[in-house]
């Protein structure tokens, strides 16, 4: 693995940069906060007009044909900037999932749409009360003529008050399956809840919905093998989120560090306080080294089935870990609202917790070293 930015790679980061720089400030993030769309409307225009929602999307359907290395890099920008937007769940869950198994139509109607900004997608998965695995799945899909009835509940649906398509994991007669549902349909209905990391999160009660047979995604039966190989592509991204994350968060705190002077030195002259952010930086460089190692496996057609839990699993923990220590060392200022570490703390916490949390990403790599 080349771990020397081409010129390309290193115009992805700076672009980036410079317009999350300019539209994802910390006063938009607060403003964005628990608001019940939570999408920062001029970024998300922005990063359209870049191409950044169609990175991962082939230029055949309007995309930029980006790999998950270059998407990796952009990943731990929106991390470094929190950005409010549904680009997650939108631009890589659901595209992924139609460029997997979408059929042409289905491919034709949304990913240029997806692309351009002028769709946006988010994925119904969690159940109450209910795993993280293929048995968590337990909303029932029943064929009824020439479509299905979904009867159930899912909750934390990110971004679902602006989603113009559902992409459901449900259960079938042939197992799990994967329905684009129109959020406005009959029976459906969206309750929001505040989330952890404070971006809109909704349960949707599925009251006998009626969806066409030509929206399942997939043959029958297929949707969980389709939902755990995108999986496996979003952790990676999520663990890139995470490493931007820790990583601004330390840089500021190193920055008030060295500025506040207690004793009549810096706090940064204290050998217990500058060890403990040695150790961030150094847990920090090392799961960009793993992350850049899972993504470059990716793009080489190489199992990730390890890398990529991994990845998720240790920078998740590191950002957790950071965030805390951060905190510390800026005192119990860093815990009110006025103060940019709160915000890093809660969204660490809660990126742990969601897709596929410590103890499931454990299982998935546990396995995967006993099978070998």
């Amino acid at each position: 693995m080349d771990l020397d930015l081409s010129e390309e790679q290193q115009m992805i980061i700076d672009t980036t940069r410079a317009v999350l720089g300019e539209h994802s400030t910390s006063e938009v993030v607060r403003l964005m906060e628990d608001d019940p769309k939570g999408v920062a409307e001029e970024l998300w225009k922005q990063l359209s007009e870049v191409g950044f929602n169609g990175l991962l999307i082939p230029e055949s359907y309007g995309g930029g044909g980006m790999t998950l290395l270059e998407a990796a890099f952009f990943y731990e920008e929106l991390g470094r900037f929190m950005a409010p937007v549904p680009h997650f769940v939108s631009c890589v869950m659901s595209a992924g999932v139609l460029l997997e198994a979408g059929s042409k139509a289905q491919k034709e109607t949304w990913l240029p749409k997806i692309a351009d900004g002028s769709a946006i997608l988010t994925t119904a998965w969690y159940e109450p009360g209910r795993g993280q695995g293929e048995a968590g799945v337990a909303l029932e899909a029943v064929s009824s003529g020439d479509g299905f009835v979904l009867s159930g509940v899912k909750r934390s649906v990110p971004y679902a008050a602006v989603a113009d398509q559902l992409v459901v994991l449900a259960r079938t007669a042939d197992g799990v399956d994967l329905f684009l549902v129109d959020p406005t349909s009959e029976g459906l209905t969206l309750t929001f809840h505040q989330s952890q990391g404070r971006e809109p999160h909704y349960r949707i009660d599925f009251d006998g919905v009626q969806v066409p047979a030509e929206n399942r995604i997939g043959a029958a039966g297929s949707g969980w093998a389709t939902w755990n190989t995108v999986m496996h592509d979003g952790i990676i991204l999520q663990a890139a989120s995470a490493v931007g994350g820790a990583d601004r968060c330390l840089m500021e705190t190193v920055e008030y560090a060295n500025q506040r002077v207690q004793f009549d030195k810096p706090l940064g002259a204290f050998q217990a306080l500058a060890h403990y952010m040695a150790d961030a930086s150094t847990k920090i460089d090392g799961g960009r080294v793993l992350v850049h190692e899972a993504a470059w496996n990716r793009v080489q057609g190489r199992s990730v089935a390890r890398f990529a839990p991994m990845a998720k699993l240790f920078c998740a923990e590191t950002y957790r870990e950071t965030t805390r220590v951060c905190a510390q060392i800026w005192g119990g200022v860093a815990f009110t609202i006025e103060y940019d570490v709160q915000m890093f703390f809660r969204r660490a916490k809660h990126l742990q917790l969601s897709w596929w949390d410590t103890p499931y990403l454990e299982e998935l790599v546990a396995a995967d070293v006993l099978d070998r």
